[in-house]
């Protein structure tokens, strides 16, 4: 048997007054998603845990069969894993986050999707003027990086209260920045970068280019050490991933999945959505399991931006899902499973807990009368399961009821 999950993160959304009362998925065109739909099983999963913030650590962590509330130990701890860094015991991982403020608002959390090779650049800058030999800069992708620090106390440093940047685009961050025991460490560092990042060439650039500069860096999602039971030994399958962003891939790296990597992904809009496809099916000639992560009905959820998110989902069902279900046929030994890891409404312009629609289709599926894959159809199939990882145990077992 041979298993596909695919996450479009945080497509799930509101209703939108503009779009006649309905969501971005319900007005982007999905023929594939519907199909699975129409011949599979939908309803509703609970994927963030009570009294947990949503996030797409959360979200996937449970959507890959780990519950969060035993196995999360910081975003940044994550990331780190899949950048191939070492967490010793008295070290602490921060998501670093490359932003753009001004007079003391911040304007853009990513910098403005700033290039990776620019971001580097400007990471090589913090470790030579930053020099110290308790904490050190990794240069991640694009504006997401990461900052390990070495800690007398870790959990001093785990209880600072930070603010995820996606969060307060727009506001004054003075309301936001680091608060707790030993929050004064992070936020000289934070103050320091301004004066380093401000007139660095990189930046002058552009400017000159109208391009949002990268002035600032922002800590959080701060972690420690993770410890994740193999995939393989929990569901008897060899397993991959295939995603831009360094959090999933980390997740999936600590699981025991090997990563994919596929040219001409980046995490955006702009991402290599049929190169995700051939190179999932290319995954599973030697695999039995392949999660496939779309960051950028994300950002466009982020941004506020309607039309990017329609456009995405489109491309999606068309250059993902549709790619993958051709390829098959309905006597073949596979499943398909398609669903967010939380919603992120363009009118908030940030994740939600609310519960996410599935739809699951393949050998031993029975359907359960769906027409069509949305927000609206999965919610009147009610809530099915109570947890990703329960979700994902039912998708994964060889002979369902």
């Amino acid at each position: 048997m041979k298993y596909i999950v695919i996450v479009p993160d945080g497509m799930a959304d509101y209703p939108i007054e503009v779009l006649g009362n309905k969501t971005p998925l319900e007005v982007a065109h999905r023929t594939n998603m519907d199909y699975l739909a129409q011949h599979g099983f939908c309803g509703l999963v609970q994927t963030i845990p009570p009294k947990m913030k949503p996030g797409s650590d959360i979200g996937n962590l449970a959507l890959m069969g780990y519950d969060p509330r035993k196995y999360f130990s910081g975003r940044a701890a994550l990331e780190a894993a899949s950048m191939g860094i070492q967490l010793a015991s008295d070290e602490i991982a921060f998501r670093c986050n490359l932003v753009t403020v001004e007079n003391h608002q911040m304007v853009d959390y990513s910098a403005g999707h700033i290039a990776s090779k620019e971001a580097s650049i400007l990471i090589d800058e913090l470790n030579k003027n930053l020099d110290s030999d308790h904490y050190r800069f990794y240069a991640g992708k694009s504006y997401r990086h990461i900052l390990v620090m070495k800690v007398h106390h870790v959990n001093d440093f785990l209880n600072i209260q930070c603010t995820p940047p996606h969060d307060i685009t727009g506001q004054d961050i003075r309301k936001y920045l680091p608060q707790g025991k030993k929050s004064e460490q992070i936020l000289k560092l934070m103050e320091k970068s301004k004066k380093i990042l401000a007139h660095h060439p990189v930046n002058k650039v552009r400017v000159d280019l109208k391009e949002n500069p990268a002035n600032m860096i922002w800590l959080w999602g701060q972690g420690t050490k993770p410890n994740l039971p193999p995939f393989a030994e929990r569901f008897g399958v060899k397993g991959a991933i295939i995603s831009a962003v360094d959090l999933v891939n980390g997740i999936g790296k600590l699981a025991g999945l090997d990563v994919i990597d596929v040219p001409g992904i980046t995490g955006y809009y702009d991402t290599n959505y049929f190169g995700k496809a051939q190179y999932a099916l290319k995954a599973l000639e030697t695999h039995d399991f392949v999660f496939v992560h779309i960051e950028a009905t994300d950002e466009a959820g982020h941004n506020g931006d309607m039309k990017a998110k329609i456009a995405c989902i489109e491309k999606i069902d068309r250059d993902i899902v549709g790619t993958i279900l051709n390829h098959f046929n309905q006597q073949d030994d596979v499943r398909i499973m398609v669903l967010p890891d939380h919603p992120t409404p363009v009118a908030l312009r940030t994740h939600t807990n609310d519960p996410v629609g599935f739809v699951m289709f393949g050998k031993g599926i029975s359907p359960n009368g769906s027409i069509k894959y949305t927000e609206s159809a999965t919610m009147e199939k009610g809530l099915k399961f109570n947890s990703g990882e329960e979700l994902m145990e039912y998708f994964m077992k060889k002979h369902l009821d």
